[in-house]
């Protein structure tokens, strides 16, 4: 029953999440195993290493697809000291803002901005991409 409510939640927070990030369409959160989106990584994107989210954009609709690795989302709860559910949360919010068009690689910082105001609003403890910088400047080092 526990679990089928924190599935419950995270479904909610997603469909929050959409709205504040102005995602329209279906979007599905598939929470998946190392194995798997490494596979798809390496499919979609020609990295063979797993990662800690992908996104997906439907090609004919708005919306898509996003898969969170579930394994590397409990550890980096781990390090960065909150529950899984939360570092799940910031996944998605971070592949919601892949979906509304934004790449952080090549923005200026627009996305880590703008994913910066959403996670603050959500209530969210920490945003993806300022830890990346983070740990760009010698910071510790999330599980790969």
């Amino acid at each position: 029953m526990r679990r089928r409510a924190s599935l419950s939640a995270l479904a909610r927070f997603t469909a929050h999440a959409q709205r504040a990030v102005g995602v329209h369409g279906e979007v599905t959160v598939q929470l998946a195993s190392r194995a798997e989106v490494q596979r798809l990584n390496r499919r979609f994107r020609g990295k063979d290493r797993p990662t800690d989210v992908l996104s997906f954009p439907a090609e004919e609709s708005d919306g898509g697809d996003i898969a969170v690795c579930m394994p590397l989302a409990a550890a980096h709860a781990r390090v960065y000291g909150h529950s899984a559910a939360d570092e799940v949360k910031v996944l998605i919010l971070h592949g919601l803002l892949h979906l509304a068009g934004y790449d952080h690689e090549s923005d200026g910082g627009r996305m880590a901005r703008r994913e910066e105001r959403l996670r603050r609003s959500l209530g969210l403890t920490s945003g993806l991409i300022a830890r990346s910088a983070a740990h760009a400047r010698g910071k510790r080092r999330p599980p790969r």
